[in-house]
């Protein structure tokens, strides 16, 4: 639906001068909290850093779907089943609305896909790590998914329309997914002695990957500063990393259990819970491929390209006749 008419927009290459009054008046519209439309002018960096950021995200969907995948057919009783089967359903959607908020910018469906399938483009490094049991499912949707809401939600107000659009669907998705997994760390927390087991070996594995969600502090971002100034971003990584641990520390007491930084404590004067340093070291080791599950995963979506071929091609010649008959 955003792709219809994008090929009127004027493709004319401004002079230096045309092009400074551009962009100041661009970042006027940005400062006047006024969204940007496919079919307007944009800085080419603007354009190349939202294509960057939402094509991660709908790998980051896509991937993500993989670890919850492993199980759907071991899900403790239909009832779960069910509702792991509809997350995942969900998450794939997630995935489309997002591909189709970056087409608008100028770049193919399959040319994100193929940067993926190729290793050149990224995606969360959280999805790089294994589901060991039944509690890891519960602790990716109330830690996983509750640092995705964290990131996510600012971006229903991001400037550019078509991304912050997509944004308020995913966002009530992915909010009835926190619920979902929180529940399930519920019951395992009150259940059987085993049961309280996995569910703290659940959070000690999943907490600090969680945390590197947020991507690098501030002072290592690359991108940050630029992405505020045109409020694609509305809060910083260590803003989001701070209000995460804030929310999710006292959920986690709630339930008995412990997280595993000994450094945690309330600062009674800020509010704010303070927490030890961050392995960046493991966090660029998964981003660069060495993560538990890095390969495993490439082969998955690979595999699953390779063996969906004869599926694109029969919607393609379906739509091809289709045309030829009107």
């Amino acid at each position: 639906m955003y792709t219809q008419g994008l090929d009127q927009s004027d493709t004319r290459t401004p002079g230096p001068e045309e092009e400074a009054q551009l962009v100041q008046a661009f970042q006027a519209r940005i400062d006047a909290e006024e969204k940007i439309e496919p079919r307007d002018w944009m800085p080419d960096a603007y354009r190349r850093t939202l294509v960057r950021q939402i094509s991660q995200h709908a790998h980051s969907e896509i991937v993500g779907m993989l670890p919850e995948g492993n199980w759907i057919t071991r899900a403790p009783s239909l009832k779960r089943k069910a509702i792991l089967l509809a997350k995942v359903q969900d998450e794939a959607g997630h995935g489309l609305y997002l591909y189709s908020a970056a087409e608008t910018l100028g770049t193919s469906r399959q040319q994100m896909v193929d940067q993926l399938l190729s290793g050149k483009a990224k995606y969360s490094s959280i999805f790089n790590y294994p589901t060991l049991n039944w509690a890891d499912i519960g602790a990716i949707g109330w830690l996983v998914d509750g640092a995705a809401i964290m990131n996510q939600i600012p971006l229903c107000r991001c400037s550019y329309g078509p991304y912050s659009r997509a944004m308020v669907r995913v966002c009530k998705e992915e909010s009835f997914h926190q619920r979902q997994g929180y529940e399930i760390m519920t019951v395992m927390a009150r259940g059987t002695d085993a049961q309280r087991r996995m569910a703290q070996d659940a959070l000690e594995r999943w907490w600090w990957p969680s945390l590197m969600m947020f991507g690098p502090s501030d002072s290592d971002s690359a991108h940050t500063a630029q992405s505020m100034r045109w409020k694609i971003k509305r809060f910083t990584n260590d803003e989001l990393r701070q209000k995460f641990v804030d929310v999710t520390v006292p959920q986690g007491h709630f339930l008995g259990l412990e997280f595993p930084d000994p450094e945690l404590k309330l600062d009674e004067q800020t509010g704010h819970w303070n927490f030890g340093p961050i392995d960046w070291s493991e966090f660029k080791q998964v981003l660069e491929g060495n993560g538990p599950c890095n390969a495993e995963r490439m082969r998955a979506r690979q595999t699953a390209h390779q063996e969906g071929a004869w599926v694109r091609q029969a919607l393609l010649a379906h739509a091809e006749k289709h045309e030829d008959i009107r």
